[in-house]
């Protein structure tokens, strides 16, 4: 059923500033109607110009489903014809060749297969990097594989791009100029990624590593990067916050310490110091590296440990702090659902062994219990329910961390999808809460150490490119 678009301001300047920029960056906080305005912009333009065919870039379920929903939903967007070649190679081909769709999207792992497949008959005169954090591996004579088939299209027969993301720099600074490169072919932040580093970082000697290394050195941001980084992309950058337009309700994050029994930190205090421990019953845990044994502290703080091969499903449980914990945030919910994020299986088993009421939030149906209230405590990973998953707001608005990770993006993506921004959207007033579950004196700590310093960048970034409507 098709609606009347009321657009927003914030809307209305995002559609502005695509029509105005032939290459762009639209870096918008979820929900603020990204899909909407660049289909509305590019709706525009084919009445002056000619932006089809276009094609449009997101992870699977965004490509899938949302991008066409978006279409079928708004009145003023029922001429455009949208299809999704994310099904099989026959049916993929048959959309990309047929030429019967203005706009194709099309899932990011699927762009090798694209590019090799339309060779020199490539057609899309716009594309659209949806989450285009994906490209940030971008580099000109290696990094990520999908980035690099893009990377032979983007600047010889591309004539418009749009990136969109409401997380430019979830790792820092870094992560722009693999995005930058397809707006610009690298004129504002360089011409490759090593002009890049040797304009903005430098390395310096670590200070706090063991005497065996005492030659590794580290990269840091120079003092003047920030700022000079941001005077460079603001000509061809917009940021649009929703809570800059509309008054949303405050997001509360709550900090809950579980102290880790005497047994569990004995393991943990073995695997920091020695990479390996002896669990009761016998079994031994070795870490044969730094990114091993993070993983092994981190599964430790959770509560279990993998006495094999990360997810290989043979883990011992050392104990249930995190479990009690999150017994006690459901109790207080009184009845209203809790979202639950996850990291390793073995907590997932846990939790739906300790709460048999408790569901995995994966399949549609289960997503659909959800929004419908049916579901008291939904358990899913950041990593795939991050994009393209609407609706859970409708009866939730508490979500827990029980495990941590590094990435700051599926973070602030699972946040959202019950946060403030969402709540308006719902017709609801209320507050947002964020419980994260942190062992003391673990690499948990550390984590949420480093989701703050991402985020403080992040955020000057993003406002540094405010006001240019």
């Amino acid at each position: 059923m098709t609606q009347p678009f009321h657009p927003r301001d914030y809307q209305r300047a995002i559609w502005q500033f695509i029509a105005d920029h032939e290459r762009c960056n639209v870096w918008a906080g979820m929900g603020t109607g990204k899909s909407v305005s660049t289909l509305t912009a590019l709706d525009a333009l084919s009445l002056t110009a000619d932006p089809f065919p276009a094609l449009v870039l997101a992870p699977l379920r965004v490509a899938s489903s949302t991008w066409p929903d978006e279409v079928r939903k708004w009145a003023h967007l029922q001429g455009l014809r949208i299809a999704a070649a994310t099904g099989s190679e026959s049916q993929r081909s048959h959309l990309v060749h047929s030429r019967h769709a203005d706009i194709v999207t099309i899932n990011y792992d699927k762009l090798p297969w694209l590019v090799d497949h339309l060779g020199p008959l490539w057609p899309f005169r716009t594309v659209v990097a949806d989450e285009s954090t994906r490209l940030k591996s971008f580099r000109l004579k290696q990094g990520g594989v999908r980035a690099q088939a893009l990377g032979k299209v983007a600047h010889k027969r591309v004539r418009r791009w749009i990136n969109l993301t409401g997380t430019p720099s979830p790792n820092g600074l870094r992560d722009l100029w693999g995005q930058q490169w397809f707006v610009d072919e690298g004129q504002r932040l360089g011409r490759s990624f090593s002009a890049f580093e040797n304009r903005w970082f430098a390395y310096k000697r670590k200070s706090d590593i063991a005497e065996k290394d005492k030659g590794a050195v580290e990269m840091v941001v120079m003092p003047f990067a920030q700022r000079q980084i941001e005077e460079a992309l603001a000509d061809c950058t917009i940021t649009i916050r929703a809570s800059d337009y509309l008054d949303l309700p405050p997001l509360v994050e709550n900090t809950i310490p579980v102290e880790l029994p005497p047994t569990a930190r004995r393991y943990y205090r073995e695997l920091e110091k020695e990479m390996f421990t002896t669990l009761a019953g016998g079994h031994e845990v070795e870490a044969f590296n730094a990114a091993a044994l993070t993983q092994k502290c981190l599964q430790c703080a959770n509560g279990a440990i993998y006495t094999g091969e990360t997810g290989s499903g043979q883990w011992q449980e050392v104990h249930d702090g995190k479990i009690e914990a999150l017994r006690s945030v459901v109790e207080e919910a009184a009845g209203a659902p809790v979202l639950v994020a996850y990291h390793f299986k073995s907590d997932l088993a846990r939790i739906l062994k300790r709460f048999p009421f408790a569901v995995e939030l994966k399949a549609e149906r289960q997503l659909q219990a959800f929004r419908e209230g049916k579901v008291l405590l939904g358990v899913g990973h950041p990593a795939s329910m991050g994009h393209g998953v609407d609706g859970l707001q409708n009866h939730c608005s508490t979500v827990v961390f029980f495990g941590h990770w590094w990435s700051l993006e599926q973070r602030q993506q699972m946040i959202e999808r019950v946060g403030p921004t969402r709540q308006v959207q719902a017709g609801h007033n209320r507050s947002v809460t964020v419980h994260d579950i942190v062992a003391q004196g673990t690499v948990d700590e550390i984590v949420m150490d480093r989701h703050r310093t991402k985020a403080s960048v992040q955020e000057l970034l993003m406002n540094a490119m405010k006001g240019k409507l």
